[in-house]
């Protein structure tokens, strides 16, 4: 990868992201939990999740991840509260698609995730992207089997 493709892939704005990961941590009590790892980079994002009416109505997220997974991590957790386990499945793979098959970026309130548009050329940084919406899906997914 030249240093001016390092460049364009690591923008201000996915560094600016990567800073203020919303949700940071990891709750007391919660319903559902899931740890997902990038086999590729080592990323691992654990989500947890509380869920009211089938929606997440508490969040955190214990985020290891670079600079890619982390923007990620922050773009979801701005608008994953309120959300149902359709919305982030349907995110999740709105996502995946932008990423592999050059689809549009993902629907409203998904759509700041097209700051990682410049990441298609980079299919060994996908699944480090894809990491924060796999857990909260998972977590979501556990929480639903307790109940």
């Amino acid at each position: 990868m030249a240093d001016s493709d390092l460049i364009k892939l690591y923008s201000g704005r996915i560094l600016e992201l990567a800073a203020s990961i919303p949700h940071l941590g990891r709750l007391p009590a919660p319903m559902g939990s899931a740890k997902r790892r990038s086999p590729l980079c080592g990323s691992t994002i654990t989500a947890d999740v509380v869920l009211q009416d089938g929606r997440v109505a508490a969040f955190a997220q214990d985020v290891k991840a670079c600079a890619l997974g982390q923007a990620s991590a922050s773009v979801l957790g701005r608008v994953v509260i309120g959300r149902s386990r359709a919305e982030l499945e349907a995110a999740r793979e709105a996502l995946r698609a932008m990423l592999k098959d050059g689809g549009p970026v993902p629907a409203a309130p998904f759509d700041g995730y097209e700051v990682l548009i410049p990441a298609r050329d980079y299919k060994n940084r996908h699944a480090s992207i894809l990491l924060a919406l796999e857990a909260v899906c998972e977590a979501i997914a556990a929480a639903e089997a307790v109940d």
